[in-house]
């Protein structure tokens, strides 16, 4: 039996990554599901309002973290990307009940790697690595 009622709100820690293509992905952070249409502004001849219209709309990258491991599949889709190898691919942010069941998902496309880093590095830390990658993406949808 769940451990939470129809009208609890959804934790933000129980979430699963899927992207296509990529098997190893375990990610302690993400960010940037969303979506903005710009508003143009116009008005005609002696019209005293100020109309607005819908213009483009446009989805902001989506940046995942992760501690970092030996895996370097997420690299090496960036790297092809530096070496003007363009991969798009499609996947999706699942949102989790407590027992691991999908409660939730946001699909996103034509995404590709844009930015990773690395880091940062303490000698006198005690902190996991971090490995950063932020995806361009064209669409997120809810599904």
């Amino acid at each position: 039996m769940p451990n939470r009622r129809d009208h609890d709100h959804i934790g933000n820690f129980n979430f699963k990554i899927e992207i296509n293509g990529v098997t190893q992905g375990a990610f302690s952070k993400a960010d940037g599901f969303g979506s903005q249409t710009d508003v143009i502004e116009y008005q005609d001849g002696d019209d005293i309002v100020l109309r607005k219209r819908p213009g483009r709309t446009y989805y902001p990258n989506i940046v995942l973290t992760r501690g970092y491991t030996h895996n370097d599949e997420l690299w090496e889709w960036r790297k092809a990307v530096i070496d003007g190898k363009i991969e798009r691919k499609s996947g999706s942010i699942i949102i989790s009940a407590d027992d691991g069941s999908e409660i939730g998902r946001y699909n996103f496309s034509e995404a590709w790697p844009c930015r990773w880093s690395f880091g940062p590095l303490d000698g006198a830390g005690k902190d996991t690595a971090i490995e950063i990658l932020e995806m361009a993406v064209e669409k997120i949808e809810r599904g």
